[in-house]
């Protein structure tokens, strides 16, 4: 049976989900706000050696809240992670959030990214308050690529980085895997010495170009990476299939694999590469074996999430984009 993306070939074909980004006016940094529109289950992959992050012990198996209202991928390294107060405040105004006693509060885990190496690298928590209230304001179902919001400073290798995202609907269990992904990685996404994105076998309708199959025997020798100190791919993985917490957890490791099919290397010392995944609980019901199935289709919707948001990226000075320096065929 043929695999087919979505209709938006995006993190927002599982219903229920939303996306919002906004970017600074100077600074190459922004922030990406996933909102559900009810509590939704989550679990957390996190293998990167250098994470920034809050509320991610919340969503271990043993702990006591299931469901968070909304996940923040942010620029600016632990400054970044002020976004999510804001995103907390909107919510709460909104009248969301888990029912503590006369109190409602949101929960709202947070994954940063360090990009304070291209432009200034001054940054205050001001700025990402300031972001993280516009890109919840600027929630839709439409996804913007490349060196938008989050990944708007975002690099990869010696490339530009940035924001992808992509989906899958399974015709056997009838459920949508989709996944957001902030680009940030000290790891290449193209194959050495050829134009072939590394991500390359999973492409679907197209959606990185066309990618050409390398030629000839693969170079796996790792190269110098083009960053390190300051590293991290972010993903968001998401189903509409019903998943509870320790289901959610395994798909989100096996998600978690789609980081080493599309960048290498990847989970480094130096990097805060993590995966929170997302049940909405719209669609169906699977078993274990449906799990395994959505679990491997999830590695691959995220290497293609990766791939799109290299191919998609803006060179900046520095940092060519991927279709500058190997795909000049391909008109933007």
């Amino acid at each position: 049976m043929t695999l087919r993306p979505g209709p938006r070939n995006a993190l927002t074909d599982v219903a229920g989900l939303t996306v919002g980004q906004a970017e600074d006016g100077v600074l190459p940094t922004g922030v990406t706000v996933v909102v559900a529109d009810r509590p939704v289950v989550a679990a957390v992959e996190q293998r990167g050696g250098a994470p920034g992050s809050r509320e991610l012990a919340l969503m271990a198996a043993e702990n006591l809240v299931e469901r968070i209202d909304a996940v923040v991928l942010a620029g600016g390294s632990a400054f970044g992670l002020a976004a999510a107060d804001a995103v907390m405040d909107a919510l709460a105004a909104d009248g969301r959030g888990f029912v503590a006693g006369p109190a409602r509060v949101p929960i709202v885990p947070a994954l940063v990214l360090f990009d304070l190496k291209l432009g200034p690298p001054e940054r205050s928590t001001a700025l990402y308050a300031a972001l993280g209230t516009a890109a919840y304001a600027a929630r839709d179902l439409d996804v913007a690529r490349g060196s938008v919001g989050a990944g708007r400073g975002a690099t990869c290798g010696g490339l530009k980085g940035g924001i992808g995202t992509a989906s899958v609907v399974d015709p056997v269990t009838a459920a949508t895997v989709a996944a957001l992904v902030a680009v940030n990685a000290g790891g290449s996404a193209v194959i050495p010495g050829t134009g072939t994105l590394w991500a390359w076998p999973f492409e679907l309708a197209g959606e990185m170009g066309g990618q050409r199959p390398p030629a000839g025997p693969i170079d796996t020798t790792p190269g110098a990476p083009g960053f390190l100190g300051g590293n991290t791919t972010l993903v968001v993985v998401a189903t509409d299939a019903t998943l509870d917490r320790p289901a959610a957890k395994r798909l989100a490791m096996m998600a978690d694999d789609g980081l080493t099919r599309a960048l290498r290397p990847a989970h480094t010392p130096f990097d805060g590469d993590a995966v929170i995944a997302l049940s909405t609980g719209a669609g169906p019901a699977v078993d274990k074996f449906g799990l395994a199935r959505l679990g491997t289709l999830a590695g691959d919707v995220v290497a293609r999430a990766i791939g799109r948001a290299v191919f998609e990226a803006a060179g900046v000075a520095g940092y060519p984009g991927y279709r500058e320096r190997h795909r000049p065929d391909i008109q933007r």
